[in-house]
């Protein structure tokens, strides 16, 4: 321990004299109080305290204790289903004991130490252990089951092994030099938990979100942003792929966000039933609150913490999703506590190093090679909102995150005021991922899938150009082949981009029920201008009852649209090419 003097408070950055030997981000009990904070910065034996907690009422004079350790994470069973401040504390202790406010100073145990845990050995006395090795197993919930693994930088000979319940603090084994194993490990939140290799991103994250999946689909690895205006959508989406996303895990930090935002988070989460196991969905999720009103020191250091327990689970074997909302938040609170520093400001006020910070978090996931003897593959994918203030995209954070992610949501203001939901625009948005992703949805959806979605996307950009004439003309000018593709691509839009988020049947759509209702109503447009070429008026094609059917093909179920969808596609060339005589 290092004990220092506070020599000047700025907000929550604090300066503290007497400080030599302590090292950068050490954490730093500052005050009577022992407020929590880490060393930012060091000129001699003065350390610079960036403080986690509101620092009214700190004086000049007081004392400040350096731990001479950096912000630790405690890893083990009991992170499913809690709820964690940007710093892990508990938030449901600290209700229990001290309110609804947290107190200042307080601190909990990240894990319960009451709580014992069945712990099933996987090793025997005399096996050879390397880091990331799995020595046993615990039932964390119904359906996850906990990999103890051997912390990394740690390998030896077995010496002892226990079986039966333990405390997350208790020795299951023990090495022949002495190294105790228990049941959690601790890691630095700063630092990447180290893996083997990093893998090619070729496998799809699969959302069950059409527009997602089949224009802009990401790979399990990849990390993709959400940028959007106020009211756009932001935090459905991520609600939305949290419950329905092919994930294991699903870590959820709201960074900085309202507290009315958070605290629907905070009650919907716990009732949310898991689609695919039918157990609550808290049961393989992991909360990171912190509002806006929190200290925003914290707020800087929730995005860390959240991804540490992702790369942990990760670890595992595990695919873990991460939803960062909202990474605009996280870049304010790197703006003022680089203001209080009196850092050299960049663009907007943001620090010199916001693109570095952002690269150093992104490429935390990935989908990697675990360490140990048996192959482990696993993955973390990153969604971030990104709150650019009246939609500018050409703010900051967006254009920093957007050379750094693969794949770009882009919520629209006017789609989200016609109710079109999700307001995901089909022409700002993009993805680098597709063509590393193709070969596994030819082999897994159809082999013409791409030359689908191509088709169906040159189409929605060629109906922008024929709003243009539109508008210059009135649409009676058009010819009926230009019409045609005007009413393909309102069906387009309305029939398979837009998608009920509350709907039983259409929150989550399987990817052949999306390629089926894509090649329905692509199909529909070819048989258009089949009939067009053979003198049929445009009116009476697009006003046959089939038109209908494709309409409702959103409700059917994922698991009758092989047939039925399949079915319509044949009474589609069937009837519309009766139209004219052959």
């Amino acid at each position: 321990m290092i004990e220092g003097t506070i020599v000047k408070v700025s907000g929550p950055v604090v300066s503290v004299d007497n400080m030599a030997g302590a090292k950068m981000y050490d954490i730093t009990k500052v005050g009577e109080l022992g407020l929590i904070g880490e060393i930012v910065r060091l000129d001699g034996e003065v350390a610079i305290v960036q403080v986690y907690e509101d620092t009214s009422g700190l004086r000049v004079g007081e004392k400040a204790v350096c731990t001479e350790e950096p912000l630790l994470l405690e890893l083990g069973p009991g992170l499913l289903s809690s709820i964690f401040d940007g710093i892990q504390r508990r938030l449901t202790d600290i209700s229990e004991e001290w309110g609804d406010f947290i107190v200042r100073g307080v601190t909990t145990d990240s894990l319960p130490r009451g709580r014992k845990w069945e712990f099933v050995p996987m090793v025997e006395i005399g096996d050879q252990v390397e880091e990331g090795d799995i020595v046993g197993e615990v039932s964390e919930t119904q359906h996850i089951s906990h990999k103890i693994m051997v912390p990394p930088g740690v390998s030896g000979r077995v010496a002892e092994v226990k079986e039966g319940e333990f405390a997350v603090d208790e020795t299951v084994v023990t090495l022949e030099d002495g190294y105790q194993i228990k049941l959690m490990q601790t890691w630095p939140a700063r630092v990447p938990r180290p893996v083997k290799r990093k893998e090619n991103p070729n496998i799809p994250f699969i959302t069950g979100t059409r527009i997602l999946d089949t224009f802009f689909p990401i790979a399990q690895g990849g990390y993709s942003i959400i940028p959007g205006g106020f009211g756009t959508g932001k935090t459905v989406t991520e609600q939305t792929l949290a419950k329905w996303a092919d994930a294991d895990i699903v870590v959820y930090v709201g960074c900085g966000e309202r507290g009315n935002e958070m605290t629907e988070v905070l009650t919907e989460f716990p009732n949310l039933i898991d689609p695919k196991t039918g157990v609550p969905l808290m049961q393989r999720t992991i909360l990171v609150a912190n509002t806006s009103n929190m200290p925003v020191a914290a707020r800087e250091a929730s995005i860390y913490t959240g991804i540490t327990l992702a790369e942990y689970y990760r670890d595992m074997g595990y695919n873990v999703a991460m939803m960062a909302d909202s990474t605009s938040r996280w870049g304010e609170a790197l703006r003022e506590v680089s203001g209080r520093l009196e850092e050299m400001p960049g663009e907007e006020g943001y620090p010199a190093y916001l693109a570095t910070r952002l690269a150093d978090f992104y490429e935390r996931c990935g989908r990697a090679v675990c360490l140990g003897k048996d192959e482990r593959i696993g993955s973390i994918t990153a969604i971030g909102a990104v709150s650019p203030p009246g939609g500018d995209f050409s703010e900051p954070m967006t254009q920093n995150s957007l050379r750094i992610t693969g794949a770009f949501w882009a919520l629209d203001t006017p789609l989200a005021n016609r109710r079109h939901f999700p307001a995901i625009s089909w022409l700002k948005s993009y993805t680098l991922y597709l063509d590393q992703i193709k070969d596994w949805y030819a082999k897994n959806v159809a082999e013409d899938w791409k030359e689908h979605r191509d088709r169906a996307m040159s189409l929605l950009q060629k109906e922008v150009e024929l709003q243009e004439i539109v508008q210059l003309v009135g649409p009676d000018a058009l010819p009926d082949f230009a019409k045609a593709v005007l009413e393909t691509t309102r069906m387009l839009r309305e029939d398979f981009l837009q998608q009920f988020a509350f709907s039983d049947t259409d929150a989550f759509c399987s990817l052949r029920k999306q390629y089926l209702m894509l090649k329905a109503i692509l199909t529909y447009y070819d048989c258009l201008e089949e009939v067009l070429l053979h003198g049929v008026p445009l009116r009476q094609a697009t006003e046959h009852p089939i038109k209908n059917e494709i309409a409702r093909m959103k409700e059917i179920p994922s698991e009758e649209a092989e047939e039925k969808i399949a079915d319509l596609i044949e009474r589609i060339k069937s009837e519309l090419r009766s139209l004219s005589e052959w």
